[in-house]
């Protein structure tokens, strides 16, 4: 990631700040030269558990990250909790939580949401170029937002979610120089499709999914001449629901993500739109993510999935092996990555998922 002003931020911060956020950028969404990186790590550990995948498949409220157009088909109250302690290889003091509740409201016909993201980027010394050091600031980053989604047909489900987004890479100010904290916004378009079959499968045997994320204007944190996109991405994504009885519950899916973020040079950026027809020609290549989840009489999963991209988005290539839990109302899930390079900073990274359902009786 090409940080936004590491020039004039340089004699202010530590170099371990720079390399937490470039490294983050990198093994949370292959950024491509865009900033606040967080709001593309997946957040869910029951997703998280199938290699990244949700695009096609995500009816409940992981569809707030993964596709909003899915929360259409959520009928009922939910709340969910995650954590993971980011980054684990750098045994750094980096801090993951996402927090999400939806709910179906009879009166507009669909299913409102409201979602809060938040990366603690830990605690950092001033440093000037002297050597002296300054005052010690804590960096972290977050957003809060909320959507809609409906049911526009009898199997298509569609949805759209605005956020809030502030990104406070440095409080300290240094004569002039204005603290290093930057703002935007953004908007997430998504649907689902569950078309009905009559081949002697479950009725939702297969959903096809596409999704809109981070759509919104650029953000700096000092320089306006050095601002940077959000990570706009475009997911498709499908689900086939293999097995459903009595006992047993057996879903495959696959997605497929591209960044759509170019930079024909270092201090030039295609803006929205434009980068959504450019950014399929600057190289990056696209990542592809594929999981399985089996569930037994919807009281114990067991997930596996696969995620990789091209060496030049990132060259990220791990497996990911999951579990949860469902008691009445209460559900836990977690995940866990294991790398191809045992070196990797996502390398044994685990991810916990407390959900609430508070219509589960009424389903």
């Amino acid at each position: 990631m090409w940080f936004p002003s590491r020039r004039r931020f340089a004699p202010v911060v530590s170099l371990f700040l720079i390399a937490a956020v470039s490294a983050s950028a990198q093994v949370s969404g292959g950024s491509g030269g865009s900033a606040v990186p967080f709001l593309i790590i997946p957040p869910n550990a029951r997703t998280g558990g199938m290699g990244e995948v949700g695009t096609g498949t995500a009816r409940d409220i992981s569809a707030t990250f993964y596709n909003v157009g899915g929360l259409a088909y959520q009928k009922n109250t939910q709340v969910s909790v995650t954590y993971s302690k980011w980054l684990p290889q750098f045994n750094a003091d980096l801090h993951y939580s996402y927090v999400n509740g939806s709910t179906f409201v009879k009166d507009l016909d669909g299913t409102v949401n409201v979602h809060f993201v938040f990366l603690d980027l830990g605690e950092f010394q001033q440093t000037f170029e002297t050597g002296q050091q300054g005052a010690k600031f804590r960096s972290l980053e977050f957003a809060i937002g909320a959507g809609y989604s409906t049911m526009v047909a009898d199997d298509v489900g569609f949805g759209v979610q605005a956020r809030y987004i502030q990104s406070n890479l440095s409080s300290v100010t240094v004569g002039n120089e204005k603290p290093g904290i930057g703002r935007s916004v953004a908007f997430d378009i998504g649907a689902l499709w569950t078309p009905k079959t009559d081949w002697g499968m479950p009725e939702d045997f297969i959903s096809l999914g596409a999704n809109f994320a981070n759509i919104g204007p650029k953000i700096h944190y000092v320089d306006i001449q050095q601002a940077d996109p959000l990570p706009t991405t475009f997911r498709i994504g499908a689900g086939l629901h293999l097995v459903k009885d009595e006992f047993n519950d057996l879903t495959a899916a696959i997605d497929m993500d591209k960044l759509l973020v170019n930079r024909p040079s270092i201090n030039e950026v295609d803006p929205v739109p434009k980068s959504i027809i450019t950014s399929w020609g600057n190289g990056k290549g696209v990542e592809w993510s594929m999981g399985l989840e089996y569930w037994y009489e919807q009281l114990v999963a067991l997930r596996a999935g696969y995620f990789t991209e091209t060496a030049a988005g990132g060259n990220r290539r791990f497996f990911t092996f999951g579990a949860g839990l469902r008691y009445d109302m209460y559900g836990f899930d977690f995940s866990y990555i294991n790398t191809i390079d045992a070196t990797h900073p996502l390398a044994n990274t685990l991810r916990f998922t407390f959900v609430v359902d508070f219509d589960h009786d009424s389903k």
